[in-house]
């Protein structure tokens, strides 16, 4: 059912919560995380020093790493590049392609691919539509692209249905 797309496999209340042993118990190798609201601000293009360190580890742990993000290419390669991350930009989550073509960087395959966002219809429903494992963690901020601030009304509809088990 559709809404099942929408049901992430797992929510955390920050990206630093996620403890890599789990994703490694769930055999997950590579790891799609997206920028805006995830890991920094939209539109900043620093990454605060915690949100470095925790992607310095999550490689350091052994996973492939890769930002994927709906914003331009020169916004996601600010911050990609002063990591030497690889990155897919105006991604236009939550269709495939971009999803495919962050495994085809990372060499892996769905089931053993997680993806980290903060919105249920671009991060989770692209991740879950290719069978990967979803995690969903709440925008870090309140400042977002108006059609963002539009669709998040609904994103918590579907929140508090599936909170009650109506899926």
């Amino acid at each position: 059912m559709f809404f099942n797309l929408l049901q992430p496999k797992k929510i955390y209340q920050s990206v630093f919560e996620i403890p890599f042993e789990d994703l490694q118990k769930s055999r997950i190798r590579g790891v799609i995380v997206d920028l805006d609201n995830t890991l920094t601000e939209w539109q900043n293009p620093e990454l605060s020093q915690e949100a470095v360190d925790w992607l310095v580890k999550l490689r350091e742990a052994g996973f492939q790493v890769c930002l994927v993000s709906n914003n331009s290419p020169r916004r996601v390669e600010e911050v990609a590049g002063k990591l030497g991350l690889p990155f897919v930009a105006r991604a236009q989550k939550p269709r495939r392609k971009s999803f495919r073509r962050a495994l085809e960087i990372m060499k892996t395959r769905p089931e053993e691919t997680a993806v980290i966002g903060d919105q249920v219809f671009t991060d989770v429903l692209g991740g879950n539509r290719l069978g990967m494992y979803t995690i969903l963690v709440p925008p870090i901020s309140k400042k977002e692209f108006i059609g963002t601030r539009l669709v998040r009304i609904i994103e918590r509809l579907v929140i508090e249905r599936q909170n009650r088990g109506d899926s």
